[in-house]
């Protein structure tokens, strides 16, 4: 009702609608997680592209596999990855002081900031004032690659170089040496690099490689998922949204278990590579009896390992673990056919293979398929395809709901879209128009994704279902603020075994 009604006449008054989109949610990406030579290790950086990459964690590194995993994933199809560098202890980060005055540290560990030096130059006009540039060295040239002019040394200043480097800077930060506030003296050429001047030499320290006998360390599943749960995967904490997550070469079935704990925390879901020795011999039970635990709904294991052609080693192949490629795959089929739609078969070919690690024949794959081993195979006209679709629950001894990717996928997206869409529910009065305004926003979103072919069922009753009513929230749930939704669906399956039935018939016989 309008809010003064005093004059005789006509007023107008706007009614809401009640009608509340619910958006369905990104379902492909991805969050990296490895050692690496330069980059951030404080947060997960988002990356775009691999181009991305190149710029914040130096591209490829022969080293590890986290760079080569990244790539293969945004040449599959990816768009959108998140990445969080592990680095060991003994790795530092270095520096150098300018005319005693102005220490520069590189931002991030790594043997990388050898290659940089700093630049300062006083201006002509007011003696208070400098520029600072950050040079890349290479074969004794001197490219600028930032700049910052019109600095202070003054705390409080606007352009305070402390300040603006934290903010500005990807390469260097910034602090104060005894208190000065004159700027330093203009540098000469050549410029002082990081760690000259017996400033602390920037170390990559101990290659924490989590599958690779000759980098073998214990230091990288502690640093993958420490004890104080402030850095590592917890990183992924400060995140928005990531639906897969991928540890290249990780194997070690302790920290696996893990994984899969957070990952159904957070509703996401693992790629497990197999080890890089695994055989049919080794796998014919299925995966470590440790992976198969309540949280495996939320993972998917791949085997074997693949060959990929090397940009560092003059394109000659490398076996590489396939998370990389499958996660691209992943994304690939969400964007053409849906997050229903299993990322496996003739169409989900994977981009990048030479070659398969094991060539796998149709019984080898019959008897790893059956225990949760999904399968990369070689067909003559379709090239290397994902050949398997199976969570890690996905054993047929067990007869779990949750035996299949898309199904398990499926779920998460409704839960995540869901768990987003209906925050405005909560402080509303909790009666009859506020289930009915539920009621009617939830369902429109299930409709939309019926109308996609995203679930069984001719009909929308036979598709899915949306209550919540009197029945589902009691007066005993009203009292302690509680309102009950309850959604159902009938999940779409793959069709993983086509059977061709061939009868002769007879000829018609004329009478």
């Amino acid at each position: 009702m309008p809010a003064a009604l005093s004059y005789p006449g006509v007023y107008i008054e706007e009614i809401p609608s009640g009608v509340r989109t619910i958006t369905g949610v990104a379902t492909s990406i991805a969050a990296f997680i490895g050692w690496a030579a330069r980059g951030p290790t404080d947060k997960a950086q988002l990356v775009l592209s691999f181009q991305d990459y190149v710029r914040n964690y130096g591209g490829l590194d022969a080293r590890t596999y986290l760079g080569y995993a990244v790539n293969q994933f945004f040449a599959n199809g990816g768009n959108t990855a998140y990445v969080v560098r592990l680095a060991a202890n003994d790795a530092k980060a270095a520096d150098v002081t300018v005319d005693g005055k102005l220490k520069l540290t590189a931002k991030s560990p790594g043997a990388w900031a050898k290659d940089y030096a700093i630049a300062t130059k006083q201006r002509s006009d007011d003696n208070t004032r400098f520029s600072l540039s950050v040079l890349l060295v290479q074969d004794s040239t001197e490219t600028v690659v930032e700049l910052f002019p019109n600095l202070s040394m003054t705390i409080g200043d606007p352009r305070f170089v402390a300040t603006v480097l934290a903010n500005e800077s990807q390469y260097v930060s910034a602090s104060i040496v005894g208190g000065a506030t004159t700027p330093p003296a203009d540098t000469s050429s050549p410029a002082p690099k990081l760690g000259s001047g017996g400033g602390t030499v920037g170390a990559d320290g101990t290659v924490l490689n989590p599958n690779d006998a000759s980098n073998a360390n214990p230091d990288f599943d502690s640093a993958l998922m420490p004890s104080t749960k402030d850095s590592g995967v917890f990183y992924l904490d400060r995140v928005d949204l990531f639906n897969l997550l991928v540890v290249p070469g990780e194997t070690n079935p302790t920290t696996l278990q893990n994984l899969q704990k957070y990952c159904r925390d957070h509703r996401a879901l693992l790629i497990v590579d197999a080890a890089a020795n695994d055989t049919l011999t080794t796998l014919q039970n299925g995966p470590d009896g440790a992976l198969t635990g309540a949280d495996s709904i939320n993972a998917a294991f791949y085997f074997p390992w693949v060959n990929s052609p090397d940009p560092l080693q003059e394109n000659r192949p490398r076996l590489l673990p396939p998370s990389g490629f499958v996660v691209g795959a992943y994304a690939r089929t969400d964007a053409a056919r849906g997050v229903w739609k299993a990322p496996a078969g003739t169409d989900v070919s994977l981009t990048g293979v030479s070659s398969i690690g094991v060539n796998l024949t149709d019984g080898e794959n019959g008897i790893l398929n059956p225990k949760a081993v999904n399968c990369i195979r070689n067909f003559p006209v379709y090239g290397s395809v994902i050949w398997g679709a199976r969570t890690l629950q996905g054993n047929d001894e067990r007869g779990s709901e949750w035996k299949y990717v898309p199904v398990r996928r499926m779920a998460l997206f409704i839960e995540e879209s869901l768990y987003r869409g209906t925050k405005w529910v909560v402080f509303e009065p909790n009666d009859e128009p506020l289930w009915a305004q539920i009621r009617l926003n939830i369902g429109a979103f299930m409709q939309n994704l019926f109308r996609q072919s995203a679930f069984q069922g001719k009909t929308p009753q036979e598709a899915y279902f949306v209550k919540c009513d009197r029945e589902t929230t009691t007066q005993d749930d009203i009292n302690r603020g509680v309102v009950n939704i309850i959604v159902g669906f009938a999940p779409l399956k793959p069709a993983e075994f086509v059977v061709i039935k061939i009868q002769q018939i007879a000829g018609q016989i004329e009478t």
